[in-house]
């Protein structure tokens, strides 16, 4: 729907949600009584924002869905549910509601940020042998395909708890484009049926119940440009609008969670208690400082603390009048110690004791930086005894957690200058490829460090039950000395999410690049003894070339599973920028 310039747009608005509540009334699809603070809502002073809105996400149709959204005055909140909803009927390899996510909130007119953590739970059945066999380990490939990779799905509670807090539309109306394309269909991209050959050869989408009949029809694979639909989605939104979360989280929707995770091979042990009892918790909010900005993000048990350290290590070991060569040392020397030190100290702040003030503390940073190994070193984690004699206490046994690259993550501004950045995953390339009513379902147990020490050391990410395992999702946003946003950003990726993010950072704050110039520059990858390039863009043949002469052990690949989604706020208006190794889109609305 689009607007009428000659029309007030509070009026606009709510005639938008007159009709929207009267088609729902038609078509007996009620409004959640929970929503029924709308009028109170609009008629609330909204403090001037001069810069409009804008949407970036890994898919157009579903960056339409939230320029529909925020075009009948939704939030940043309610623009993000409904283009996720559609992220997870078009782009079911990254995302979707059988998943989890991440939400970073900023509150504009209260000058807040909120955290709101929706990762996946594991079974209270869970131990940390679950994936030990009496041969060893379990291979990646039977577990990634397992039930019990399978932890409590959080997108559903996620959206539902953000809504309640920062919603402005009937809960109901967000639900409605991707309803519609479910119902009427719609094309498959590229990217989606690039996937399903590739599946078919190395794991069961195309054998699974559900999921073969879906991707394979009569045993072929989907192929771009098809039209499809999806009624098994379209049913499960209909049952969620109308009833709220309890009709995912109880009922026949849970029972088909249950049921799927329960299936043959290696079946798990989720069940309808873990999914009836499941809750998103608020988590804080962590900042630091980067020179005149402030950059904050989310707390364990994702990885955004690492961009902190990135930030806070990289200004450290750069000299003054650095050059290009010596900064791009710098940043991969950065990423080395930030992630020794994520990997090993990591895990759900519920259940590990996190040295996360430790981490972050600017001394810490300073103290950190003269560990700067050589390029030939393997890096290690913090003696944090040696920094603060207090801190003398159990270190953890080496990492073991291997993280898949899938994900997706949304950006978004809304007309009243608040902000969401959220990650949203299912793990692996369709999670556990196990379907249930109209979506896959995650792997997410399979973030966790599979591998228990033979010497029975602890981990700090080892399977516990309802533990939630350490995420490299990593959403951000920075602010200026003032106060005022200066930007969004996050990227899907696995263990390779903190690096993404990161470039985005340093190559818009330190490097002068626009947005898109940062999304588009070679993604650099130092986590361990090798220092992984992007020679598949213009400018990756000459940083790894730099690389190799410093004496790092180089490993050339032509492309990078970056999602980066991001919104730059300057004095002329928004900038956004979108990843090109994805199939991400842009769009604008100008202020009324």
């Amino acid at each position: 729907m689009h607007q009428d310039p000659f029309l007030p747009r509070q009026l606009q608005q709510l005639m938008a949600l007159a009709t929207l509540i009267l088609l729902f009334w038609i078509s007996g699809c009620s409004v959640p009584s929970e929503s029924v603070n709308v009028k109170a809502s609009l008629e609330a002073p909204l403090t001037p924002w001069p810069h409009g809105a804008m949407v970036s996400a890994a898919n157009p149709l579903a960056v339409d869905a939230g320029i529909e959204i925020l075009e009948l005055g939704g939030s940043a909140v309610d623009a993000a549910i409904a283009t996720h909803l559609v992220l997870g009927l078009v782009e079911p390899q990254s995302s979707g509601l059988g998943g989890g996510a991440f939400l970073l909130h900023f509150d504009r007119t209260q000058n807040q940020t909120t955290f709101l953590d929706g990762r996946e739970s594991a079974p209270a059945s869970a131990t940390p042998d679950l994936f030990m066999t009496d041969d060893g380990v379990m291979g990646y490939l039977d577990a990634w395909q397992s039930g019990k990779a399978i932890g409590t799905p959080g997108a559903v509670a996620l959206y539902h708890a953000a809504h309640q807090r920062m919603g402005r539309l009937p809960w109901a109306t967000l639900f409605q484009p991707a309803l519609k394309l479910a119902s009427e269909g719609f094309i498959v991209s590229n990217r989606l049926a690039r996937y399903l050959p590739m599946m078919a050869k190395r794991s069961r989408l195309a054998v699974n119940a559900g999921s073969a009949e879906y991707f394979y029809p009569n045993g072929v694979a989907l192929e771009a440009g098809a039209r499809l639909k999806n009624p098994e989605y379209a049913a499960t939104l209909t049952a969620i609008a109308a009833e709220g979360p309890n009709a995912f989280y109880t009922g026949d929707i849970a029972e088909a969670i249950v049921a799927a995770a329960a299936r043959a091979p290696n079946p798990g042990g989720l069940t309808l208690t873990d999914l009836k009892n499941y809750e998103v918790k608020e988590r804080p909010v962590i900042c630091g400082p980067y020179h005149a900005f402030k950059i904050c993000t989310t707390s364990p048990p994702s990885s955004g603390a690492a961009q902190i350290m990135i930030m806070g290590l990289y200004d450290r070991l750069n000299p003054d009048a650095a050059s290009s060569e010596t900064r791009l040392q710098s940043f991969v020397d950065a990423q080395r110690l930030a992630y020794a030190d994520r990997d090993h100290f990591f895990g759900d702040p519920d259940e590990v004791n996190i040295p996360l003030d430790t981490l972050l503390d600017p001394e810490y940073l300073k103290f950190r930086a003269l560990d700067r190994f050589e390029p030939s070193e393997k890096p290690t984690p913090g003696d944090l005894s040696a920094f603060d004699p207090r801190l003398a206490g159990e270190q953890w046994a080496a990492d073991t957690t291997d993280e898949m690259a899938g994900t997706t993550h949304l950006s978004i501004i809304d007309f009243n200058g608040n902000a969401v950045a959220m990650t949203a995953t299912v793990e692996g390339p369709f999670g556990t490829q196990r379907w249930a009513k109209g979506f896959v379902l995650n792997n997410e147990m399979t973030d966790f460090a599979k591998e228990v020490p033979a010497d029975g050391r602890r981990l700090a990410n080892a399977v516990a039950p309802n533990r939630r395992p350490r995420s490299s999702m990593s959403p951000t946003m920075v602010f200026k000395s003032d106060g005022e946003l200066r930007l969004v950003t996050g990227s899907p990726g696995g263990n390779s999410i903190p690096a993404y993010v990161a470039k985005s950072l340093i190559g818009i704050l330190d490097w002068g690049l626009t947005p898109q110039e940062a999304v588009n520059y070679p993604n650099i990858i130092a986590r361990g003894e090798t220092v992984r390039v992007e020679i598949g863009r213009a400018e990756g043949p000459e940083v790894a070339n730099t690389l190799d002469a410093f004496g790092y052990t180089v490993k050339r690949r032509d492309g990078e599973n970056s999602g980066l989604h991001v919104i730059e706020v300057t004095p002329e208006g928004l900038i956004g920028a979108a990843d090109p190794r994805r199939e991400g889109a842009v769009q604008a609305l100008s202020a009324p």
